[in-house]
Order: structure tokens, then sequence, then C-alpha cells
């Protein structure tokens, strides 16, 4: 494998770190007169990277709904900026005259700079109203559900996105108080549930937000939109690079890259279910961060990288 250098500028700028970046970078096997795709710009690290690689012919779509996210733009003409959700991907392309790409990367974390924006409402370390929007122009908040849902909603949310260990009895608790009165805020909603806490209290406001955020955002819906598109955008030989930070996102890279489609195969012998993918799976096992890397970014600890190359 190569080695990479890269300038400083492509690091850290404060808004967040470029997680599995020489990782990304060798995995896209970069033309400098490719046309590629990020699709979670965010602070721009990646992009900036792919921007290194590529020559004056070479072409960079960002994606970003996060309007916070346009800051960080680089003084480059060779990149676009779409202000939209990666799961309008091929929808934006086309509006730019581009049919296929030679490679599309996204890193599906939150970015520190969201965790870090106290009135964003992401984080269980500050108080502020339960919004968690990535995209500001959406209604639907974090106190919308709460305030909203029914039980069998919110325990069904809590189970599968969050899989926090007692979610019906969170969501039970959750309608019960609600009818006291509504939840605002993030201290308010903790301290009202502060008695049906299981384990390590940390952990467990951070599965339920996690929970809250997917939902705000259809994280998983976004995702699954995105990763149909791909197949027909890449070019033959073109590349696919995600970076997942949960088992949920995880599953579903996995097994559309593995098989194109999200459901898991039958085990019955008796049933063939194969299905032919039109991607080639470059990471036959997942890419972690280094030892080193999750000592200098802690964020870096949960995060996998797949590849995969359209055949």
């Amino acid at each position: 494998m190569s080695v990479l250098v890269f300038n400083r500028s492509v690091m850290s700028n404060g808004y967040h770190i470029p997680v599995l970046l020489h990782e990304v970078i060798e995995g896209l096997q970069i033309k400098p007169g490719g046309t590629y795709v990020d699709c979670t710009f965010g602070g721009g690290g990646h992009s900036r990277a792919i921007l290194e690689q590529l020559g004056p012919d070479g072409r960079l779509f960002a994606f970003d709904q996060d309007e916070d996210a346009k800051k960080n733009l680089p003084d480059d003409e060779r990149l676009v900026f779409v202000s939209h959700n990666f799961r309008h991907l091929q929808r934006f392309l086309k509006l730019e005259g581009v049919m296929a790409v030679d490679g599309i990367m996204a890193d599906l974390g939150v970015s520190s700079h969201q965790f870090d924006e106290a009135e964003r409402g992401f984080s269980i370390r500050y108080n502020a109203e339960l919004d968690m929007r990535m995209d500001k122009r959406q209604s639907l908040t974090a106190a919308d559900i709460l305030n909203t849902y029914s039980e069998q909603q919110l325990h069904k949310l809590f189970e599968q996105y969050g899989e926090v260990t007692n979610a019906k009895t969170l969501a039970r608790t959750i309608v019960q108080l609600r009818n006291a009165a509504h939840f605002k805020t993030i201290d308010g909603f903790k301290n009202a549930i502060r008695e049906i806490v299981k384990g390590n209290p940390n952990k467990y406001f951070a599965q339920v937000f996690q929970a809250l955020r997917i939902e705000v955002n259809n994280e998983l819906g976004a995702l699954k939109e995105m990763l149909q598109q791909i197949p027909s955008l890449l070019k033959p030989g073109g590349r696919a690079a995600i970076i997942t930070f949960h088992s949920l996102e995880d599953r579903l890279v996995k097994n559309f890259f593995r098989r194109g489609s999200f459901d898991e195969p039958e085990e019955n012998p008796f049933i063939n279910t194969e299905t032919v993918s039109e991607l080639r799976i470059i990471t036959k096992k997942p890419v972690l961060p280094s030892a080193k890397e999750q000592k200098e970014n802690p964020r870096s600890r949960s995060a996998k990288l797949r590849v995969a190359e359209k055949i």
C-alpha cells in the first residue's frame, strides 16, 4: 500500500477531525482527472484530502444538509457544494450534468461541531432544547417525538435504534410523564426519567439520544436511499467508501455491498435466496482506526470503514 502524505490543512479545523482519513483515500484509489462525491462534507477534512489527490481537471461534489458546513468550504473551483441530504445524490448530480462518478465516500458520524454546539441538542453534556435536527429546515424535533409518539412507537424506536435495555418501561414512563408536562429541554428530560435509568447513566442516555437522533433525521432511511443509488452512479472500477459508527448502519452497508439488498440471508438450506450484487467487496473485514488514531481522536473508536468496487 502506498504512503500518502497530506498537508496539515486537511486535518482538524476545530469543526471535525476526519476519521480514517488515509484509509478512505487509499480505498478510493483516486484518479487525478476523476469525478468524486463526498456525501458528508462536514468540516471538509475528507474533501480536502480528495482535492489534494485530484488534478486540475478533477471534480468533487460535496453534500451536506447542515448549513454550518458551508463555513468550511475551501476556495477551490473544482469543488461544487450541494446543500442537501445525500439521499438526493443522483438527482443533484444529474442537475450538474453528471451521470457517473469515479468514487463516492460518506462519513456517517455526527460531526464534533454538532455535538459541541450546545444549542443543537445532540449532546447529553449540555442543557438545551430537545432539537437534534441536522437540517434546520425540517420541522420534526426530538421534543416532538417525545411529546407525540405513541407508547408503541417509542418502544420500537428505543429498542431498535438505541438498543435500550428497558425500552418498554422507558416508553411507558415517557407517556405517563408527558401527561403532566411536555418535554422541552435535555436536563428536564434526563431528570424526569432518572429513576428508571439502567446501568451506567452516561451510556444509557447516549443510547436514548442516539435513537432519538436517528429518528429525527431519518438516518437509516436516508442511508438506504443513498446506498441504492451507488451501483448506477459508479463507473466500472469506481469505488464507494462508507464509514459507519454503529451496528445498524454497518449492517446495512455490509449487506448492500455484499448482496445488493438490506435483508439478512435466509438460513434455510432448501431456500436459495442468493442475489447478485453489482459491487465487489474490497474490504473483506471492516477497516478500524489504528490505536494511535483512537488515542488522538476518541470519537473514532466505533468507526468502521467498508469499501466496494463497481464490477
